[in-house]
């Protein structure tokens, strides 16, 4: 079964409005877990107007499952990740006053950068996924570079899925196959929701993780935290 990773980034967004640890960012991640999880996802922005620099290393300390942490690997960025050393890494070119992660890397014009930053990174033990929009040559860019894993930029998907379930994932269907015969690891993530993961889950083969966090902490404001994993892990089965 495809594994979930809950992004606690919106969690941290509400603890951060009253300048106090309501909620617990450490105790909520534990919860997930609890409930279903199987790893635990963060994206520290320059602006840190969520997930803060200094939750990583907290965070670090107590997730028992997958710590995946997300970003665009900038000197700061690199010196955190490196001194805490996460499970997985997903680097994510995002420009540093951007809402959201929009686009994915050009592995072809940023190939000697991710290639420098992926050796950094695994020599350190940590896995390397690159965050990438479904195209066939930017996952052999991927592959090319050294990463383990791809993570599919799925906002796309989402926003097409409604009016064109075969158009919206035909490239993203394409992107795995490739990576599939590349040997890299898949991943997926952006606007991935309880009406559109599991067809995303069944037509995407070798699918290995998906990160989901805005719409999985929309929906646990009706359904509660528990319930809400749960629903999410039943789409994925």
């Amino acid at each position: 079964m495809t594994r979930l990773s809950v992004n606690v980034n919106k969690i941290a967004l509400i603890r951060n409005a009253r300048g106090e640890n309501q909620p617990d960012l450490g105790q909520v991640s534990l919860d997930c877990e609890a409930f279903g999880a199987q790893g635990i996802t963060v994206h520290p922005r320059p602006d840190e107007r969520h997930i803060r620099y200094d939750d990583i290393p907290m965070l670090k300390s107590i997730v028992r499952t997958e710590f995946n942490v997300e970003g665009n690997p900038s000197e700061r960025f690199m010196e955190l990740v490196l001194a805490h050393r996460p499970t997985q890494v997903t680097l994510v070119p995002d420009d540093p006053g951007v809402l959201t992660s929009s686009e994915g890397w050009d592995t072809r014009k940023n190939e000697a950068f991710l290639r420098r930053i992926t050796e950094q990174l695994q020599k350190a033990g940590i896995r390397v996924s690159i965050f990438l929009d479904p195209d066939t040559d930017m996952v052999d860019g991927a592959q090319q570079i050294g990463a383990d894993r791809i993570e599919l930029y799925t906002g796309d998907y989402a926003r097409q899925y409604a009016h064109d379930p075969e158009r919206a994932i035909t490239d993203h269907r394409k992107a795995a196959e490739r990576a599939q015969e590349l040997g890299v690891g898949l991943n997926a993530g952006h606007d991935l929701n309880l009406d559109n993961l599991a067809y995303y889950a069944k037509q995407i083969p070798g699918l290995l993780e998906v990160s989901i966090g805005h719409a999985l902490v929309c929906d646990a404001l009706y359904y509660g935290l528990k319930n809400t994993i749960q629903m999410y892990l039943r789409q994925l089965q």
